[in-house]
């Protein structure tokens, strides 16, 4: 089968490889469309703490079921899905309790012998694959592990009715976390960035400001006479620099900070600010089974304007400059899928 690898640092080629092997509990799908994800780039750049070149890549899917393993009891042939792609151990606390991000032995594609997603043909424990919904398209299937995240980060802020957001970095994680922040009740939300193209598309989700922050030392402040006072809760979306401490700068007393971006090298902040004022980060990691079913659920009632925010779609044989658009952010770029059997 045909499979998009990134074979090293900025070197994404595509080969032939063999067919996954199918486990008696797997699912084999035919994939229709993946996602290049921001950690996807880390890999590309040689920068993932753990999936590292040579790695089929990808994570974020849809396809179409074409074999299951005789263990297999909830899907069949035909049936339409995307996969939660990571697995547990099973047994230790975190697994029984619903956490299976926390887990020690965590699984994920692109590690060990779990293939990645980008590829023509993909096998997935059953316990992670998860029927479309009759009227979601391939294209909105592939949005919900990334949609998944913003779910969990929501979650995790404790965002609800009335609170007034702040989500730092317009890439498509960012954008998907703003739409779940709206979904759960936000009524002011603010994005920043430093790609206008990417501040449109926010206020095209529903986004209720914008901000660009380029070559802006003052933004805090900016963003704060925007809405005329401190922000509820801040989700960060961009692992730059100093951008915990500029986010405690934007939090009320008592407010949180939830961290979704990967992170490059230490980050510091005024840990006054933090004690003083009882405020509050908290780290995020992937999303929970609970999340999936309700970011399909989301997306399934109209929670994410997909046309905002998948702009590019793209060949196997194109994957090469799919990397490099999202990398560099080039030709206006946000979510860009791979499609398989077009």
């Amino acid at each position: 089968m045909k499979a998009v690898y990134v074979q090293d640092a900025y070197e994404v080629i595509v080969k032939e490889v063999d067919m996954p092997e199918l486990g008696d509990n797997e699912v084999l799908i035919k994939v229709k469309a993946a996602g290049i994800c921001g950690s996807d780039i880390h890999t590309y750049k040689g920068l993932h703490p753990f999936r590292k070149p040579p790695v089929i890549i990808g994570h974020e899917l849809s396809g179409e079921v074409v074999k299951v393993g005789p263990a297999v009891a909830k899907f069949q042939p035909g049936d339409r899905v995307t996969v939660e792609p990571q697995t547990g151990c099973g047994s230790c606390e975190y697994c029984l309790t619903g956490n299976v991000n926390y887990c020690e032995k965590r699984g994920a594609p692109g590690i060990g012998s779990w293939y990645g997603a980008m590829a023509e043909y993909f096998a997935a424990p059953e316990q992670t694959v998860f029927k479309l919904p009759d009227g979601m398209d391939y294209e909105q299937g592939a949005l919900v592990e990334p949609f998944a995240v913003g779910v969990h980060a929501v979650r995790k802020a404790g965002i609800g009715v009335g609170d007034k957001v702040a989500i730092l970095g317009a890439g498509p994680i960012g954008l998907l976390a703003m739409a779940a922040a709206k979904a759960a009740g936000a009524t002011t939300l603010l994005v920043t960035d430093v790609m206008d193209y990417a501040l449109e598309s926010a206020m095209s989700m529903g986004a209720t400001h914008s901000l660009n922050i380029m070559n802006n030392k003052e933004w805090m402040q900016d963003a704060k006479a925007l809405i005329g006072g401190n922000f509820d809760k801040v989700l960060i979306a961009a692992g730059v620099p100093g951008i915990v401490d500029q986010s405690l700068a934007l939090l009320r007393k008592g407010g949180r900070v939830v961290t979704i971006a990967m992170f490059q090298g230490d980050q510091t902040f005024n840990i006054h600010n933090l004690q003083n004022q009882e405020k509050e980060i908290v780290g995020c990691m992937t999303y929970t089974r609970e999340d999936t079913i309700t970011a399909i659920d989301m997306i399934a009632a109209g929670a994410v304007n997909e046309k905002a925010i998948i702009t590019h779609r793209l060949t196997p044989e194109q994957a090469a400059e799919g990397f490099r658009l999202v990398d560099k952010k080039e030709d206006q770029s946000l979510k860009v899928l791979v499609m398989f059997d077009n």
